[in-house]
């Protein structure tokens, strides 16, 4: 065999291997002398597994010498005694760093076939070919060592089975992975210092464009520098990600993105709006005008970094600010990040307003423990607020509940009657916003439009240009010129359907209706188009937090409104109850009703003069009537419903006194008025039975009773229908 000459220089000798065999000088034939003594016939029998590696794609693609030299060794295999069909070249992992055997195909196969006994020598360049890490690097030893396998780089063959040769293979594992992390902290270093003047840039966002010389300018586009400009400008008036990702969506606004590799690398590809991709303008300080490094750490370093939670602004390696063209300002930008931390459902902040009726969800505080008070939908159509201390600490429960309706009606009292010296204002802010809206929207289209006749123009002058005869070519051109006529005809009919219902400037009669409804707030307030999303939107303009206190558990409650700018007013309401025992004044309630008792006054004159007096029901559901009045009265045994209620009507009976007249129990006669085997009624207020019973009713029930026995059935129909009651009760 022949072949060019590869000259290898190393700290100890110099060797030269042709393409197909070694060198035959007498200083090299000792040397494979050497070596072979190694060598035994179970090696030569198995596999001699050449590895190749080379550390990222720039270097399979530019060193081609170093690629060149670890394909070679597998004519070195044959050299030292290998027939070539024996000599297995693993190189799946071209383009893979050794720092980990992760992800690396072909380093867990040469694993595989050592374990299974099929190798007999694994050749590498060198030792960090095969890892850069001591774990990798000493678990293939071990394995090695295990099933008999010779490992050889270019400078010589080792057995890990010898003393010499496992303590020179562990010094140079221990040498790979100290010169990975030099030269692994050596580039940190240098990024580091090019991050440190402003220069480092590896990608750009959205709305930027990275020029060939490095520097990095705004992106020169006025469409796609308007969907930026956009977010920001919905961002100030929505304050919620998600509003200005639905607006986006709403509008058929898309993102111009610059395509970053490939064929069309550099060119503007227009990409629908995402929650992510307005997020991400919203939280990056480069629209602030300025550059930071190290915002997004590397959780594992490498081309396949995963980046972990944005830190902290404190713990950036590099901020500098007005290093860049900018979209907004440095102070709006951190209003934005403000608006975005208490957007986020947190026991700290406030959370974005939703839907839900309850007003104040996210302000409200208890004031007996501090914490956020939650809204609670269970009853259906009724809202309330609820704190959850004692299911987070495991405390015994001590803050009480809360209706929302009240301290709702409330709030907006006191909102409404704010922003009554603003209702001018309010209207002309209206006008200004239906303005600028009506303006932005007409601009997008004409952006739109604008880039469709551009390309139909270049598309007709690509077909003009064309020689007619050369139809190959003209062919192709009509069919993009026709796509592009499609396409312009497309979003001119998408123009005009969104822009239908948006006239030119508003009129005497929009300005008049816009000025009527601000100036009855309570009516825009209560409409059924005003959302409960809107309404929390309007509170939270005006007020901080509101703080609750409960007296001792009563139906009173102490409101402290915090308004912003640092005003507070204090508020007194009264709560719905749901039992007499929580109210404050029961026990002068039950005075009042032991002195009516005593004077004798009957049910309906009590109601009215507790009315009278100020005095209001559980659940605030209305006045005390006359029936309240005496189940009142039962429940709290200042009367006894038998000797209170007027006498018994003719042949009537209490329950329990008819069972003891027909001697059967009360049980069974229960049994019977549930049938409707007799006439019967309850109290309002305890419920007793009361039965009405003549003389032949009497003898019907005896007779009844008296066939009433187990295994008895069914009852002659005359004795289980009723006599007809023909006098009143």
């Amino acid at each position: 065999m022949s072949g060019n000459p590869l000259t290898v220089t190393t700290g100890r000798s110099r060797k030269t291997f042709q393409t197909g065999h070694l060198a035959a000088g007498p200083s090299e034939r000792s040397l494979r002398s050497l070596r072979s003594a190694k060598i035994q016939d179970r090696h030569l029998e198995c596999l001699a597994v050449v590895y190749v590696r080379q550390s990222s794609p720039q270097q399979v693609l530019d060193h081609q010498e170093s690629r060149a030299r670890q394909y070679a060794l597998a004519d070195h295999a044959v050299t030292l005694g290998w027939s070539r069909d024996r000599v297995l070249v693993i190189d799946e992992d071209q383009g893979h760093s050794g720092r980990s055997s992760e992800q690396r195909d072909g380093f867990q196969r040469l694993l595989s076939e050592v374990t299974l006994g099929h190798v007999g020598l694994v050749l590498g360049l060198e030792m960090s070919r095969l890892a850069r890490s001591s774990k990798d690097w000493h678990n293939l030893l071990e394995i090695c060592a295990l099933f008999g396998a010779l490992l050889g780089d270019q400078d010589g063959l080792y057995n890990p089975n010898d003393t010499n040769d496992r303590l020179l293979l562990g010094l140079k594992g221990t040498m790979s992975e100290y010169e990975m992390f030099t030269m692994r902290n050596r580039l940190q270093l240098g990024r580091l210092h090019k991050a440190e003047r402003g220069e480092l840039y590896i990608t750009v966002p959205r709305g930027y464009l990275k020029l060939p010389a490095g520097h990095v300018i705004i992106e020169p586009d006025e469409q796609a520098r308007a969907a930026v400009q956009l977010v920001f400008e919905k961002f100030a008036e929505l304050g919620s990600q998600y509003a200005v990702f639905r607006y986006f969506i709403q509008h058929n606004i898309r993102f111009g993105i610059r395509v970053r590799s490939g064929p069309r690398a550099g060119e503007l590809e227009w990409r629908r709006a995402t929650a992510t991709a307005v997020g991400d303008i919203l939280h990056h300080p480069i629209y602030a005008g300025a550059y930071v490094f190290g915002r997004r750490p590397a959780h594992r370093p490498g081309p396949r970094a995963r980046h972990l939670r944005v830190l902290p602004m404190e713990e950036w390696q590099v901020l500098k600010r007005d290093h860049l063209p900018a979209y907004i300002t440095w102070e709006q930008y951190l209003a934005n990040v403000q608006k975005l931390r208490e957007n986020r459902p947190q026991p700290n902040s406030a959370g974005v307003p939703r839907q839900g009726a309850a007003l104040l969800s996210g302000l409200l505080v208890c004031r007996t423990c501090g914490r956020r008070m939650r809204p609670d939908y269970r009853k259906t159509g009724h809202a309330s607020y609820v704190c959850l201390r004692h299911l987070t600490t495991g405390q015994p429960k001590t803050c009480v509940g809360l209706n929302a309706a009240v301290l709702d009606a409330l709030v907006a009292q006191q909102v409404l009657h704010a922003l009554a010296p603003a209702a001018l204002d309010l209207s002309l802010q209206t006008e200004d916003n239906q303005a600028r809206e009506r303006h932005r929207l007409q601009q997008h289209w004409r952006r739109q439009l604008e880039r469709a006749r551009y390309e139909v123009d270049r598309a007709e002058r690509q077909y003009q240009a064309v020689e007619p005869e050369h139809r190959l070519v003209a062919r192709t051109l009509e069919t993009r010129w026709e796509e592009a006529l499609a396409q312009l005809r497309q979003l001119q009919e998408e123009s005009d359907r969104a822009l239908q219902n948006q006239s030119a400037q508003l009129t005497e009669q929009d300005r008049c209706r816009i000025r009527k409804l601000a100036s009855d707030l309570p009516a825009l307030w209560h409409a059924v188009t005003t959302s409960a999303a809107e309404r929390k939107e309007i509170v939270r303009c005006l007020v901080d937090r509101v703080v609750v206190l409960i007296r001792d558990g009563t139906e009173y409650v102490d409101v402290t409104l915090h308004w912003q700018g640092g005003f507070q007013s204090q508020h007194e309401i009264v709560r719905p109850v749901g039992r007499y025992a929580q109210m404050r004044d029961f026990d002068r309630l039950l005075e009042r009703l032991a002195d009516f008792r005593k004077a004798g006054i009957n049910a309906s004159t009590m109601a009215e003069k507790l009315n009278q007096e100020g005095f209001t029901p559980p659940k605030r559901r209305g006045q005390f009537s006359k029936e309240l009045v005496r189940q009142l009265l039962c429940r709290q045994g200042l009367s006894n419903e038998k000797t209170c209620l007027p006498p018994l009507g003719t042949h009537e009976w209490w329950l329990p006194a008819l069972a003891r007249e027909l001697q059967i129990p009360t049980g069974k006669l229960r049994g019977w008025i549930k049938y409707g085997w007799l006439h019967s009624r309850q109290t309002p207020a305890q419920h007793l039975w009361i039965i009405w019973a003549d003389d032949d009713e009497l003898y019907r029930l005896r007779q009844l009773a008296a066939l009433s026995k187990p295994g008895v059935t069914p009852y002659p129909p005359e004795l289980t229908t009723p006599k007809c009651r023909t006098e009143n009760r």
